[in-house]
């Protein structure tokens, strides 16, 4: 009963979406798991954060009624519920994924699962033993040394998403996804907000276009910004706790109810057994080949515990991947200069591709073409006119190099760009591609046209 074809060791969207594919292909399939099914993402991550933005977005909406000719009073929020929202649709997920467990007849083991070598598995003193054994641990909220988080004054992602009450003033610390959603969700219920960035732009992986844009719209929204600054200490020994913050000018002390600490994650890769197998790990990472293969004969590793971007949708096509090629399906290695990412703040930023840094350093002579949404009749009509679509493309073969938005909705919208660069598109043949209007979608086609000398709408 102990012994399968695939043992999984971590149920995120790495961890359950290789079971399922798993079982599908035929595998008998165990899951391990220390807490809920569907793991960060689905429990305190991706999912419950969109939920938090989606009562900001409303909330945002009602105290700007009058700009849509209705008339609204006395529209609060109520933090509680908000939160408690929020933590709903994480359980009703992680609950979905416990349907999904069952409906493709995969075990699930509770527990902490530490590697034994012989390609076995002990939880709890009990040992499993498969053909195959698939690390996907995922990652958590990582501390600086001049930040140690106590779960209280200074907090991860993870207290972030469930307060009892709202801070009236909150330091974050870090620009990435994690730190400016938050951001904007706090800013939109009315907590003063402050984000410090170590960097010299905001949102720093992004276009530098895309990082002045976003920096110039948050501050509009009332977020205060500090870049090229960094959190040396923090005093949480008075009721207020006192941040020592380095910028370009000096030192300054900022009064706080919370810090957020979102300077990244850190690999969940302790005391899971890999010494004791011998899988090599460098710079806090399993080490595996282009198939997921660890150093090691049937173990493997995917999603935020191997180098590479720690997204969701990273870890569940790596681990289709893996299993696949597993079966002996011919299976084409992971492309990772087209891997779509997105920030949920507001406005949305969503990108794929070279910015167009990395395009000029890769030597490239680049065709860019820009479409600000303030010539859209769809985001005007909507509101929404803040933002533009960016295209970049190789001036000698049309290929397309990147593409990067801000605004409303462009994390539906990336895919389009995604799937061109996938397919080989060119320029021209999007600027063929009839985009249907009033859309924001056509913007990409404007922005392409843009780039080849034949905007309309500008």
């Amino acid at each position: 009963m102990n012994k399968y074809d695939i043992i999984v060791l971590g149920s995120g969207p790495g961890g359950y979406v290789t079971a399922i594919r798993a079982s599908q292909l035929g595998f008998k399939t165990a899951v391990i798991e220390k807490e809920s099914l569907g793991g960060v993402c689905l429990n305190w991550g991706c999912i419950p954060t969109k939920a938090l933005l989606k009562s900001a977005q409303v909330f945002d909406y009602l105290k700007h009624a009058e700009d849509y000719g209705l008339t609204l009073k006395d529209a609060d929020k109520d933090f509680t519920k908000v939160i408690d929202r929020s933590r709903g649709v994480a359980d009703a997920m992680s609950k979905g994924v416990q349907f999904l467990m069952k409906k493709n007849k995969i075990d699930v083991i509770n527990g902490f699962g530490k590697l034994k070598p012989g390609k076995k598995v002990e939880v709890d003193g009990k040992e499993y033993s498969a053909d195959h054994i698939i690390i996907a641990t995922g990652a958590r909220s990582r501390e600086l040394p001049s930040l140690k988080q106590d779960g209280k004054k200074v907090i991860g992602y993870r207290e972030a998403m469930s307060l009892k009450t709202q801070p009236k003033k909150m330091i974050i610390v870090g620009s990435g996804a994690i730190g400016v959603e938050f951001g904007h969700f706090y800013n939109a219920m009315g907590t003063d907000v402050t984000i410090v960035e170590f960097l010299p732009n905001v949102v720093p992986l992004e276009d530098e276009d895309i990082s002045k844009q976003f920096e110039r719209s948050i501050k509009k929204a009332g977020i205060k910004v500090m870049i090229n600054s960094s959190v040396e200490s923090v005093d949480t020994s008075g009721k207020v706790l006192k941040a020592k913050v380095k910028t370009p000018k000096g030192e300054e002390i900022l009064e706080a109810d919370i810090v957020l600490s979102a300077v990244g994650i850190k690999s969940n890769i302790e005391n899971i057994g890999l010494e004791d197998v011998g899988i090599v790990v460098d710079k806090d990472k399993i080490l595996v080949n282009e198939w997921y293969q660890t150093n090691i004969p049937g173990y493997y590793a995917i999603g935020d515990v191997i180098p590479g971007p720690a997204l969701a949708h990273v870890a569940s096509a790596e681990g289709i991947t893996c299993v696949e090629k597993i079966k002996g399906i011919h299976v084409e290695a992971i492309d990772y200069g087209n891997i779509p990412g997105c920030t949920y703040a507001t406005p949305e930023i969503a990108s794929v591709g070279m910015t167009e840094k990395q395009a000029k350093e890769a030597g490239y002579e680049l065709k860019i073409g820009k479409f600000p949404f303030s010539a859209s009749g769809k985001a005007k009509a909507a509101g929404t006119p803040d933002g533009f679509i960016k295209v970049i493309f190789d001036a000698k073969y049309g290929e397309w190099l990147g593409c990067h938005m801000i605004g409303a909705g462009v994390t539906d919208m990336i895919a389009e760009a995604v799937l061109g660069r996938k397919l080989e598109t060119t320029g021209h043949e999007v600027l063929k591609t009839i985009h249907p209007h009033p859309t924001m979608s056509e913007a990409v086609m404007e922005a392409v046209a843009d780039a080849y000398g034949e905007v309309i709408h500008l």
